[in-house]
């Protein structure tokens, strides 16, 4: 008996839903942006919402506009706001984690050339599970303009 495709993908989605562990757990990234430079600007941070299906790290993040790229916090420190790479970010199951001007983002430092509304900035996103399986992700981040509010939500 031939079966039609859609019962092939039907079971394979079936499959993956009785044993989850089968599929590596996926992060969905919403609204990813950068925020613009003007001339002789050198960095740049780049925010979006990270939301993974299981517990994951990210723990590294490349873009072809920037020689060095890292993952960054700002922290209030004695008084004093202070940003530092940090090695990676945990990402808790099911929750969203905001990346976003004043907290967690991802610098980016050493462009190649100012970053004007309008443009696209490719990012891949670098996701490392609890079994220290690791996952590329490659989002396209539009720049908004260098004096665009945090958010437009």
């Amino acid at each position: 008996m031939t079966r039609p495709a859609s019962w092939s993908r039907l079971a394979a989605a079936a499959a993956v839903a009785a044993f989850p562990s089968l599929a590596f757990a996926q992060v969905v990234v919403a609204d990813p942006w950068v925020r613009g430079t003007v001339e002789g600007q050198r960095a740049t941070g780049a925010f979006m919402t990270l939301t993974p299906a299981a517990d994951q790290k990210l723990v590294a993040a490349a873009s072809p506009v920037a020689k060095i790229v890292e993952i960054h916090e700002m922290a209030m420190d004695g008084g004093v706001m202070k940003m530092r790479a940090v090695p990676k970010l945990d990402l808790p199951a099911g929750k969203a984690t905001e990346l976003k001007p004043g907290g967690y983002h991802v610098m980016l430092m050493a462009l190649a050339k100012p970053l004007a509304a309008g443009e696209t900035v490719p990012i891949t996103l670098t996701f490392e599970d609890a079994a220290g399986k690791r996952q590329a992700v490659e989002i396209k981040a539009p720049v908004r303009p260098l004096t665009a509010p945090a958010s437009t939500r």
